[in-house]
């Protein structure tokens, strides 16, 4: 393993592309047992500070380093909530504490990132630390404006001053996807047609995850023996989880909750539920920067160009657009980074999330 730097970051929305470079990180030792001996595995979230500490300055066991994956960093410095008061008004044991001289369980987020970022700076050498967050990505189709938005964010902002380890995994757009699974088909040994690549494409959106799924059922199908056509993928891959979400999207424009909450549900059917939450999330920003354009005066070419997608594809967001003015898709993009915190942190099962959410929108 290189040590310089020892600290890393991987981010982003491409979830599937971060857990296959993280297994890329244990598979640097020689073998299962060294892996085994010297990889910890901790979530931020449940983690305790001994937990932490004990793992990032273990020494390594016959080997040259120590291998410590650390997950959802920022989900456990989130603002937290205020608790539910009491019948005097103040915070569940928070009177009673302050009466016997005690120190509150909660510090202020601000000082627990302090707190964190000068253990970062302890972090010995033959610890490689690889840390990894799921973030949204607000303009993944502009790296300028991408990157000033990242420097934002407490840690990766830091890590940048730091000169430490940051690798940033978007989804591909939809324009590239096509491309994405001839790659992954060839990385697996076989070969996908064009045309069938664009049809897979089509059913799958930008899923990476699910599209690598299929791809191996479609490669394990034909025997690695041919190219995989059309007709395979229309025999193997039944998915119409695309024409779903622009009807749900449309029913929530139009205020029809019985409908939105039907599509929502045969979404969901048979497919994981962060799988289906990734496209409501992108038909949302292609929607949000439709309203752009329109705002702006454009048009379809503007919109093929400014969405990076196919012509019918930004067609239906500018239709959809219309049925939503700029501040509501503004308050809705917060509503749904909330939903997706939420989710990720345990708060709110994603499913019952999603359920509020169509009440919420459709209401």
């Amino acid at each position: 393993m290189s040590s310089d730097p020892n600290i890393r970051l991987l981010y982003g929305n491409d979830e599937y592309a971060i857990s296959q470079r993280l297994h890329e990180f244990t598979a640097m030792f020689a073998d299962g047992s060294e892996a085994e001996m010297n990889t910890a595995h901790l979530d931020a979230r449940t983690m305790t500070e001994s937990d932490w500490v004990n793992a990032v300055n273990a020494l390594p066991f016959m080997a040259k380093h120590r291998l410590v994956i650390l997950g959802n960093p920022s989900a456990r410095f989130a603002r937290t909530r205020p608790r539910p008061a009491n019948a005097n008004g103040a915070e569940d044991g928070q009177a009673a504490k302050a009466q016997a001289g005690t120190k509150p369980d909660a510090e202020s987020p601000a000082e627990a990132r302090r707190k964190f970022l000068l253990g970062l700076q302890g972090v010995p050498p033959t610890t490689q630390l690889v840390m990894w967050e799921a973030l949204e990505l607000k303009f993944p189709w502009n790296r300028a404006r991408q990157e000033a938005e990242d420097s934002r964010h407490w840690l990766i902002g830091w890590m940048k001053k730091q000169g430490l380890g940051l690798e940033r995994y978007a989804l591909p757009t939809d324009r590239d996807m096509p491309g994405w699974i001839l790659r992954y088909a060839k990385t697996q040994g076989g070969e996908v047609a064009g045309a069938a690549a664009s049809r897979l494409a089509d059913m799958v959106g930008t899923d990476t995850r699910q599209a690598a799924q299929e791809v191996t059922k479609l490669l394990t199908y034909v025997n690695w023996s041919r190219p995989v056509t059309p007709a395979d993928v229309a025999t193997l891959s039944p998915l119409t989880a695309a024409p779903d979400v622009f009807e749900m999207v449309d029913a929530l424009a139009a205020g029809n909750s019985r409908t939105a909450q039907r599509l929502l549900h045969r979404l969901l059917e048979g497919r994981d539920p962060f799988s289906a939450w990734g496209m409501i999330i992108r038909q949302f920003r292609l929607v949000l920067l439709a309203r752009e354009v329109l705002d702006g005066g454009g048009g379809e070419a503007a919109a093929v160009k400014a969405l990076n997608v196919q012509p019918f594809l930004a067609r239906k967001a500018l239709d959809q657009a219309r049925h939503f003015t700029m501040p509501r898709l503004e308050k809705l993009h917060h509503r749904l980074l909330e939903i997706d915190e939420d989710a990720k942190t345990g708060r709110m099962p994603l499913e019952l999330a999603l359920d509020v959410l169509v009440a919420e929108l459709a209401g």
